[in-house]
């Protein structure tokens, strides 16, 4: 059977040439006569496939010393926990932005532990842009400033990093990390889930400045604690071994293939090709202001969505597939990651303009 072009939003679509290096690899990684999923998290055969991959991660997005990469698990929606509960460090207060739906969740989250001063919302339009930095209302004493730089259902993306000063900015990462160069060192931390643009489901990383680490008050439990994993180096407990080896393999396959300088160059010619077709026509509709618009997810209405199902089957009978936008918003989204070739975006253009030619 022919492989699909995979516009889910995650699990997405992996690199075809890591898939295949891993089918090759399956039964016996490197004469070791052994499947990566039967190793030792704590043997020499799993811990030099570890050290590679965060060597690489830190190569693609220059990493600095002074910042501890993590390999963990539980996703983004963990995440959403860990942060206050190590970084309010005795600390009542912490700043958010609420951009969309995965923001919302974040600032839920972070209510448990702490009061969350919401700096700037885009609530008003319907989650269809990011706040201007000169719009948002910073507290004095904020342990930290949070925001999602990507908001994978609404298609609203930063294309600018926010300036806190001396605070701390924290950064959900999750759909777009990997696909544009980023100033790490403007960061206090960066999380992101593996699922949409690195690997495998499963897989979470974090990115944290070590002087942030091991300030908790009161300190979590120990599953909880940053300071665990980085004393540790992500091996307290076993790590999710297969996921962190296909995120190392799509780490050498960014760095084959120019790094992520050249992947946002891609990114940006993919989804020009999508926008301008959208910009185009009547018939669909892209509901984000242009300046927001996110190059990873880009959701569209058709102008009647009593066609939607037959859109949706009209796509699969092409070989498109994970169409469907999410059950909050409705209508449809492309997912167009790293992994998404130009010809996948091609073909969905394509079958666009005829969908619209026989309906319009």
């Amino acid at each position: 059977m022919a492989r699909v072009f995979n516009f889910s939003a995650g699990p997405a679509a992996l690199p075809e040439e890591v898939l295949q290096q891993a089918a090759a690899e399956m039964l016996d990684w490197h004469g070791a006569g052994m499947s990566v999923m039967e190793m030792s998290h704590r043997g020499k055969e799993f811990m030099s496939i570890a050290a590679q991959a965060e060597a690489d991660l830190r190569e693609l997005l220059a990493i600095p010393a002074n910042y501890k990469v993590l390999f963990l698990q539980g996703g983004a929606s963990l995440q959403f926990e860990m942060v206050p509960m190590n970084l309010l460090a005795g600390r009542s207060v912490a700043d958010y932005v609420h951009t969309g739906e995965w923001a919302k969740k974040a600032i839920k989250a972070a209510r448990n532990f702490c009061t969350v001063n919401v700096v700037a919302s885009s609530e008003d339009e319907g989650f269809t842009y990011a706040p201007a930095q000169a719009d948002w209302k910073l507290s004095r004493d904020a342990a930290y400033v949070h925001y999602t730089a990507n908001e994978t259902i609404g298609g609203v993306e930063f294309h600018w990093t926010p300036d806190t000063g001396d605070v701390p900015l924290v950064c959900d990462m999750s759909s777009n990390i990997l696909s544009r160069p980023i100033d790490v060192s403007k960061y206090g931390l960066i999380y992101a889930g593996a699922q949409k643009n690195i690997g495998p489901a499963g897989l979470t990383i974090v990115i944290v400045r070590e002087d942030l680490v091991g300030k908790a008050q009161p300190a979590p439990s120990a599953m909880l604690d940053y300071k665990t994993h980085v004393d540790a180096e992500s091996m307290y407990n076993t790590p999710p071994t297969y996921a962190i080896y296909i995120a190392g393999l799509v780490f050498q396959w960014l760095k084959k293939n120019g790094g992520v300088a050249a992947m946002e160059q891609k990114n940006i010619e993919k989804a020009k090709l999508l926008y301008d077709y959208l910009d185009s026509t009547e018939f669909y509709r892209n509901p984000v202001r242009r300046q927001d618009r996110s190059r990873m997810n880009i959701p569209f209405t058709l102008r009647d969505a009593a066609l939607d199902d037959e859109f949706l089957k009209g796509a699969k009978a092409r070989g498109l597939v994970q169409l469907k936008g999410h059950r909050s918003v409705g209508g449809m989204r492309a997912s167009i990651y790293n992994a998404m070739p130009k010809a996948g975006v091609e073909a969905l253009v394509e079958y666009m303009r005829e969908f619209e030619k026989n309906h319009g």
